[in-house]
Order: structure tokens, then sequence, then C-alpha cells
């Protein structure tokens, strides 16, 4: 008889003994799918440090070092001094600090990894915006998986809406801004307008702050644009616009009101003395000839002004009144010079408008340089 085959067992090959938990894994498979990790060997000193831990702390000063001298373990705090203390912390949730920046706070969990010593998996928790800004970290520094991500491209996406909207409020600003200063501008001048006065003189009440109003009217303007024409004219109010600009003090208010007519505010200035210096400057360079091309013009100009102090409360309507009074009684006088307000420039007047030929007016605009 021929000898029956004995029956056979087929086993599967089992699995290759096991030399630690990291052995199944190349350096780059590590690197990729944690590149926040770590692997401290039993004599406790980092032998592998992730690209990404590597940026945040240098991996050529990590490798070699001893990783309780790197790191503080802040939760559980125990103590650790030595490689076993590390190993009764495998599987628990970590809490540390890197020494050389101890407000960077990072999560971790530390695995056994056999005779590789132990495998310690990082992340930056809440800390991660912070740490991205710092340490130039990239997608390619966190897991694919990693929530992380997802996040950064939210903060990103916040940050690019917050930063575009900040850019619309600044050029919506800047419009504002443009328009109101177009709004309480002369064109022609470039001084502020008859708006821009109003508000200036409303404001000064508000803050019961001490103020004087000078009104100037040009002298032999309307010969300047008969003689030489419009486009001189124009000249001409720009020179005598650079002109009052010059002679006011940083912070005043020069207004162009009218074809040639111009006001005047000081903020705390009252004296009548100092006041009527300025407008004595201002007619003297006002007399100046201004050159436009082959043509020579020549005007002057009359003041008339009065301060907040003269009245018991101030009124920018009656000031401007009786400014304007005070002028002509400027030109009354012979024109080019500066005429205060005064109580008997003002009786006088009341008496002219009483009368009714009117003979008094004469008189009582002589009067305002007595």
């Amino acid at each position: 008889m021929k000898p029956q085959p004995q029956n056979k067992a087929h086993t599967m090959p089992g699995p290759a003994p096991r030399t630690g938990a990291v052995a199944a894994f190349t350096g780059t498979a590590l690197d990729q799918l944690m590149p926040m990790h770590l692997i401290v060997d039993p004599t406790g000193h980092i032998s592998r440090a992730g690209p990404a831990i590597g940026k945040v702390i240098g991996q050529g000063d990590l490798v070699g070092r001893r990783f309780l001298e790197v790191f503080e373990i802040i939760r559980p705090h125990g103590g650790q001094r030595l490689f076993e203390d590390l190993l009764e912390l495998s599987g628990k949730r970590l809490r540390l600090a890197p020494r050389t920046d101890g407000a960077l706070r990072m999560k971790g969990v530390l695995l056994e990894a056999g005779e590789a010593g132990l495998l310690l998996n990082l992340s930056f928790g809440l800390c991660v915006v912070e740490a991205v800004k710092r340490y130039g970290l990239t997608n390619s520094d966190f897991a694919p998986t990693d929530l992380a991500i997802e996040m950064l491209y939210v903060v990103e996406a916040k940050t690019a809406v917050l930063e575009e909207s900040r850019r619309l409020n600044q050029r919506l600003h800047a419009a504002q801004r443009a328009a109101r200063e177009q709004a309480m501008t002369d064109t022609l001048t470039g001084l502020y307008n008859r708006r821009a006065m109003d508000e200036t003189l409303a404001r000064l009440l508000a803050s019961q702050s001490a103020f004087a109003l000078m009104h100037l009217d040009l002298d032999y303007f309307k010969a300047v644009n008969d003689t030489h024409g419009h486009a001189a004219g124009d000249q001409v109010l720009r020179v005598a616009a650079d002109i009052l600009r010059e002679e006011v003090r940083e912070g005043d208010t020069v207004a162009r009101v009218g074809g040639d007519e111009f006001v005047l505010v000081f903020e705390n200035l009252t004296d009548g003395e100092k006041l009527t210096a300025i407008a004595e400057r201002i007619v003297e360079r006002l007399e100046e000839p201004v050159q436009i091309g082959d043509e020579t013009c020549r005007i002057s100009g009359s003041i008339g002004f009065t301060t907040s102090d003269f009245y018991p409360a101030p009124d920018p309507d009656q000031m401007l009144s009786d400014a304007d009074l005070a002028l002509y009684a400027s030109k009354h006088e012979g024109r080019a010079r500066a005429t205060m307000v005064t109580r008997e420039l003002l009786d006088a007047a009341s008496m002219a408008a009483n009368s009714a030929s009117g003979a008094f007016r004469g008189e009582a605009q002589s009067m305002a340089k007595r």
C-alpha cells in the first residue's frame, strides 16, 4: 500500500516581534503624520525631533539633549527627574512649556515606544495662532488631519476680512474728510468759506471762548476787474488770501464770505492794540502792487473789527453787523485803515438810523477813530 500523505497544518506566518511602537514607521512617515513629535530614548535624551517642533525650538538644539532640560511638564506636576518618571506618564495628556519660552503652552501625549524609548506627540492647543505668527509655520508643519489647519483657514479668512474692512473704513473716512473739507473751503482761494466761519463761531460761543472778529473788504477791487479782467481779479484774490494766511496765527480762521470780502476770527485774542497792529500789517501788505504778466494791479483794504468781550452775551450776527459798520467807517475815513467797534460808534449809528434824513451817519462813521 502506498503510504497515505500526512495532513499538514497550514499556518500563516506570525508578525515579527515588536521592538517598539515606532519600528514600523520610517522617519519620513513620522514627520508627515506627526510633525510635532519627539522620541525620547531610554536615557532620557531626545533622539529625534519632528520638523515642526524643530522650527519652534531648533532641531539642532533638541537632538541629544535631555528632554526634561528642554521642556517643563506643567501638568501633571510630579517633580519628574528621571526617564522612569516619564514612563509613568505614558498614555496621559500633558501640558508642557519649552524652557526657552515659558509663555508658550503646549499639549502632548506620551506613549511607550519599546526599545526606542518614548514617543511624544505635541500640539499648540489654543496657542496655535500665536505660534504660527511667531515661528512662521505653514500647513506642512501640521498633520494633514489636524483641525488646526481648518482653524487657521478661518483665522486667515477672518483676518483678511477685517483688514479689508479696515481699509474700506479708512477710505470712507478719508472720503468723508475730503468731502467735508471741500464743503468748508472756498475753491478759488483755498480759504474757509462762510459755512466754516459759522461753525467756528458756533464752536467758540458754545465753549464760551473769547475771540475777535475782523471784517475785511478789498478797496479798488472792482477797478481791477473792470480794467484787467476777471482772471486778473481772481489772481489778486489769491494773493490777498495768501497775505491773510501769513498774517494770522496757526489755528485762527480766515474765510472768504463774498466776492472781495473776508472774515478773520482770532480765538483767545481780544486785545485792541494787538488786533489793530495785525490789521495795519494786513492793510500795508495789501497795498503792495500785484504784478500779473505785464500788468500791475493795485488794491488796498478797509477793516472793521470787534471782540466778544465787548458784549454781555455775544451774538455772531450782531458782531458781524457791528464789524461791518466799523468797516464802512474805515471806508468813510479814506479807506486803507482799520476801525474797532466802540460804544460811541454804535450810538452814533443808532442816531443816524433814527434820523429821517440820515444826516448823522457820516458824523457817526467819522467818530470811529476818536
